[in-house]
């Protein structure tokens, strides 16, 4: 995917940092397909921007995934 760079990305540092909190796929689920340092990046996109998530730009993983891993985590905690 040729992803467009905006201020609200990991910086490599940031990802580091918090690459081993990101939850497992669970037993006998499939392997996840998404980037999860560009969902990660897509979620603060959101976040800091203050926009609706149907605004997430093309270029980011699809919103009803980015949406649904916020989702999950906000619930679990993460």
């Amino acid at each position: 995917m040729n992803k467009k760079t905006y201020p609200s990305d990991l910086t490599d540092r940031e990802w580091q940092s918090i690459k081993n909190l990101i939850p497992p796929v669970k037993a006998g689920r499939r392997p996840r397909k998404v980037n999860m340092r560009h969902l990660l990046s897509a979620i603060f996109y959101v976040l800091r921007g203050g926009i609706a998530w149907r605004m997430l730009p093309k270029d980011f993983p699809p919103r009803s995934t980015v949406y649904h891993y916020f989702r999950q985590f906000r619930l679990d905690g993460t």
